[in-house]
């Protein structure tokens, strides 16, 4: 830094202030010290600056599963938020999501000495590990599960996104709708169940069948409703993936999708509009995602009051839905 001070003709502090990107130095003296930076190839010294500051420029991030689109999506519209606020994230990918696993990370982001820790939780026992694990860290949970008050969360309204679908199969006369869940415990698969329930008619059987988020638990579920007897006019899959199952195993018993029965599914991941035929979904903002949980943090960090966001999934209409059709039974 002394070098960079002595070349830019400034003193060591105004260096440091030009760093950290302070408001105190005018725009000539902040050119004068980025050319002498650059001329130099200096690299700050992160740990110093650290102990001087508090502030280690880095949030932790740990992760429910990173296999599936969304944890995976959120991890990257919150990495690249961070990146562009000037953070870096340290993350942590969760197996068994208990709470000692839990605690080892937390701790192990407490050692790093990271200025906040945002959790994408996927399980209640993820987002109430979490919250005891931190203490008095800032905190931010990615999550569609219960909080308390005093908690800091986001999420996409997976509810909201599942009764935009709702609204479009009864809007085409769909009354008998089924719905294929995520696997039990995902609180993304709960909020989507709650979403198709609560949008159902009045006095309509509830034809719910469980899957795991796989293609192949989608047509197997499907498979079952075939062979049992009266059929939907429509499925909703509680994702692409399972939709993409779902349209396999009508498709092999010759059933046309959307003449005689309407697909959804739920992400808009890559290939749902290359689907045959193309599928209606919902799309979820990661990016709008990452923003909000980093806007969240930095008010957590400033000592703000606790707030939740919700944001709101956009529908995507494709050929997978049409009116009602009549299937024997």
């Amino acid at each position: 830094m002394a070098a960079v001070a002595a070349r830019a003709g400034v003193s060591q502090q105004t260096v440091s202030r030009v760093i950290n990107n302070s408001p105190a130095v005018s725009a000539k003296t902040h050119q004068k010290v980025r050319d002498a930076i650059a001329e130099l190839n200096y690299r700050p010294n992160l740990a110093a600056r650290a102990l001087v500051t508090g502030n280690t420029s880095i949030i932790g991030v740990l992760v429910s599963s990173t296999t599936l689109s969304g944890p995976s999506g959120s991890l990257l519209g919150i990495e690249q938020t961070a990146r562009k606020d000037g953070y870096w994230i340290s993350m942590a990918g969760l197996q068994s999501n208990s709470p000692d696993e839990v605690a080892d990370v937390v701790s192990h982001f407490t050692n790093q000495c990271v200025d906040g820790i945002i959790a994408v939780a996927q399980t209640q026992i993820a987002v109430d590990a979490t919250l005891k694990a931190v203490g008095t860290m800032p905190t931010v949970i990615v999550t569609s599960g219960q909080a308390p008050d005093t908690c800091f969360t986001v999420d996409v309204d997976q509810a909201g996104g599942a009764r935009q679908l709702m609204t479009i199969l009864r809007g085409l006369g769909h009354t008998r709708i089924a719905h294929i869940s995520g696997p039990p415990g995902d609180l993304h698969a709960e909020a989507r169940i709650e979403g198709w329930r609560s949008s159902l008619p009045d006095g309509a059987e509830e034809m719910l069948l469980e899957g795991d988020w796989s293609s192949g638990s989608g047509y197997c579920a499907t498979m079952s409703l075939m062979a049992a007897g009266e059929l939907p006019t429509a499925i909703f899959a509680g994702n692409d993936r399972m939709a993409f199952g779902v349209l396999r195993a009508l498709n092999s018993c010759g059933v046309q999708v959307p003449k005689d029965m309407s697909v959804v599914g739920f992400d808009n991941i890559e290939g749902s509009d290359c689907s045959i035929p193309p599928l209606t979904t919902i799309t979820q903002s990661h990016s709008a995602l990452g923003s909000a949980a980093m806007e969240l943090m930095f008010e957590a960090m400033a000592g703000q009051p606790a707030r939740s966001v919700k944001i709101p999934g956009q529908l995507i209409v494709r050929e997978s839905t049409g009116r009602a059709g009549v299937l024997a039974g």
